[in-house]
């Protein structure tokens, strides 16, 4: 007679997106049954949608739960199942072939979304020796916000919900946080200050669901942030709002920016971003006297080449209010814990040289980049075009690049040019199918980890943990590192616990003893810039940047009109007359995760595209109509959510679409994929190599 094993509940912590909300997981019989959310100063005993579902995307019939091996023509779909052993001698063999041929820079990593394997991906890169490693976000998410926050106040920040005083006022700018959870950070605590009485102000083309929680939504046209953050700063020094003691105090360069932003008052910013001037006037002051304030930003201020300059806009607001490192404000990190060992110091000088788009781009791939790593585009290139030198192997983790990266016409014929595809991947994927081999990537109750949060700052380390064990799936690092022992890498013989031990000395504990606490989340200090200064050259706030102008930037932030707009490209715009935005998250998908799991897929059945009536009408479009969304560079199929929600005149369409239940071998990858309208050409941002994914131009038609 069989015993039925007693039901064991473990400590984790949910890594479906980039978050990290803490949970407790129930396991009978070798099976996850259960999830649920548990206490920490994240998630505050709650969790979304997606982690609900959990048991379902585990033990979805489409799970990959063996290695597969192609045996038809690339992008056939048709698979030999094959063990590990014999997957990863083939692969490894087949890079090493590659790397002594052709030199390590012809092997390219890429990764989605950070998570769990972020951080290994960019270890096992510098091992094998390829400055080539990538992620769709950097130029065009995050690492702006990281880089402008380092060289002006000398860290990044977050949003202090997490002590006795809560935020006054809460500015969410091209953020929102109820859906999105970026940075690790989560949607928990800023509803809790939002519901405690914090007044919201949401500047966003939509009025999405945290807009709808505030008390002010400024629907700014699209790209044109910077002009915004100027015409503020300049009513902060025009009506002396500013924190007089903190700028004196601990701030260079203010005289140079006052007389800078003469130029952009708020009658000339409305002319820009189709505000009215009083309501500029109006969130200046609120953030300036209404403290502590917190300025929530989200990726939308990244998506044009002009990031730094808006990104450094928007950040000198926090320095000019004095709202950093104080209670309820803006918090620098404490940055607890050991850096993960990414091995930088593998790549030589010589081989650094060669990363694509390094030494155009030096905040991305130069040696002052936060994770240097390449420029996409020119990746791409490499790959179609053997140009500056072929690539001709790509490794893939967490990541659909077929939906996710800009122009997917372009990334399809790169991806049939190479030599050697390998994807991991928790399901077959419009991506996967054009691969040589498909490895079956574990899900975050199988994995063992440590997560920082929020991601950045570590103010907070927690233990993920493997609990269970579906099919022979695998984690990204334990793939990593098993090939890695294949080809002889430099650090091969530590394993992933010797790293996670190495990573907690200070703390004088082992994974082990992370894993009983879940948890470490120690006092945060306050002001620590009155000990020891800011981390800049001055140890002050540098309001004016001599680090970027020494690397030839402009110290002081300008705005510039993005590069495809109604004002820039008006010949352009009579045939596409709307500005397109795109990227807003939701809360059944991670980005192109996600289609496949039922009980998501029925509360968002199909790829929506906002309009507002006064654009829809004349076109005879009605909600739920279908219709093509159409640019320069392609057109596809959406349906019409038609809402005020939405600026007139702007179009927001739904990212990450593919349709894993079309029987074609590209899953409708053609149908209604954002990244079919957008762009990776030129221009660039100078620091950064970002280009141009929102605030392009458009036009809508009814089918």
């Amino acid at each position: 007679m069989e015993v039925s094993e007693q039901e064991k509940v473990f400590k984790s912590v949910c890594r479906i997106c980039h978050g990290g909300c803490s949970m407790l997981l129930s396991v009978k019989n070798g099976k996850l049954i259960k999830v649920k959310p548990a206490e920490s100063p994240f998630n505050r005993g709650q969790m979304c949608i997606k982690g609900h579902y959990t048991p379902e995307m585990m033990y979805h019939p489409d799970r990959l739960l063996t290695p597969l091996k192609r045996i038809g023509s690339r992008g056939e779909n048709k698979w030999q199942e094959i063990d590990w052993e014999t997957a990863l001698d083939e692969i490894a063999s087949k890079l090493d072939n590659i790397r002594r041929t052709l030199g390590p820079e012809s092997i390219a990593l890429g990764q989605g979304t950070g998570r769990h394997h972020y951080t290994h991906v960019i270890r096992f890169a510098n091992s094998l020796g390829t400055p080539n490693w990538y992620e769709p976000g950097l130029a065009n998410c995050l690492l702006p916000r990281i880089m402008v926050s380092q060289f002006t106040y000398g860290g990044f920040v977050v949003a202090d919900y997490y002590g006795e005083v809560l935020p006054k006022t809460i500015l969410f700018w091209g953020h929102n946080p109820l859906v999105s959870n970026p940075d690790g950070e989560l949607s928990f605590p800023a509803k809790k200050a939002l519901n405690a009485g914090s007044f919201g102000i949401a500047i966003d083309p939509r009025r999405s669901e945290t807009a709808k929680r505030c008390q002010m939504w400024l629907p700014l046209r699209p790209g044109t942030d910077a002009a915004l953050a100027l015409a503020m700063i300049h009513v902060l020094i025009n009506e002396d709002l500013y924190d007089k003691a903190f700028v004196e105090k601990w701030t260079t360069g203010f005289n140079e920016l006052k007389a800078h932003v003469t130029q952009y008052t708020p009658q000339w910013a409305e002319t820009v971003t189709g505000l009215p001037a009083e309501d500029i006037v109006t969130v200046a002051r609120k953030y300036a006297l209404d403290k502590p304030a917190v300025l929530e930003w989200g990726v939308g201020i990244e998506h044009t080449p002009n990031s730094l300059q808006t990104v450094r806009a928007i950040a000198l607001l926090r320095a000019l209010t004095g709202n950093i490192d104080i209670p309820g404000g803006d918090i620098l990190g404490m940055n607890i814990i050991r850096s993960y060992p990414v091995m930088t110091t593998n790549l030589s000088r010589e081989i650094i040289k060669k990363r694509i788009g390094g030494e155009q781009f030096k905040l991305l791939g130069g040696l002052r980049g936060f994770l240097p790593s390449a420029h996409i585009p020119g990746v791409f290139k490499a790959m179609r075009t053997g140009e500056p030198y072929p690539i001709k192997a790509l490794l893939n983790f967490g990541s659909n690049p077929l939906t996710t990266v800009a122009n997917s016409k372009e990334v399809y014929q790169s991806l049939l040019k190479l030599d050697l595809l390998v994807v991991a991947d928790m399901f077959m994927t419009p991506t996967a199918a054009l691969a040589d081999y498909v490895l079956p990537a574990a899900f975050w109750p199988e994995v063992t980890q440590l997560i920082e949060m929020p991601f950045v700052v570590e103010n907070a380390i927690v233990a993920q943990q493997k609990v269970v064990q579906v099919g022979l799936c695998r984690s990204d690092e334990e793939i990593l590192i098993d090939l890695a022992k294949r080809l002889n890498l430099p650090g091969s013989d530590e394993t992933l616990e010797d790293i996670l031990n190495y990573r907690l000395e200070p703390f004088n504990m082992t994974f082990e003893d992370l894993k009983e606490k879940s948890i470490v989340y120690p006092p945060h200090e306050y002001r620590k810039f009155e000990k020891q200064g800011f981390k800049t050259p001055s140890k002050k706030v540098e309001l004016y940047s001599k680090v970027l102008k020494n690397m030839g930037y402009d110290p002081l932030p300008s705005y510039k009109e993005p590069p495809e707009s109604p004002v820039s490209q008006p010949e352009i715009a009579k045939d596409f007359p709307y500005v397109l935005i795109t990227g807003s998250r939701k809360r059944e998908y991670f980005h192109s995760e996600h289609r496949q799991i039922d009980s998501l897929r029925k509360r968002r059945q199909d790829p929506i595209a906002e309009i507002h009536p006064d654009t829809a009408t004349p076109h005879g479009i009605s909600d739920g109509d279908w219709i093509y969304v159409q640019s320069p560079r392609g057109k596809i199929k959406m349906k019409a959510s038609v809402t005020t929600d939405i600026k007139q005149g702007v179009i927001n369409i739904d990212h990450g679409w593919w349709f894993p239940e079309k029987p074609d071998q590209e899953f409708g990858i053609w149908e209604s994929n954002a990244n079919l309208l957008t762009s990776n050409a030129p221009p660039y941002n100078e620091a950064f190599g970002t280009y141009q994914l929102r605030a392009l131009l458009c036009s809508i038609e009814k089918i």
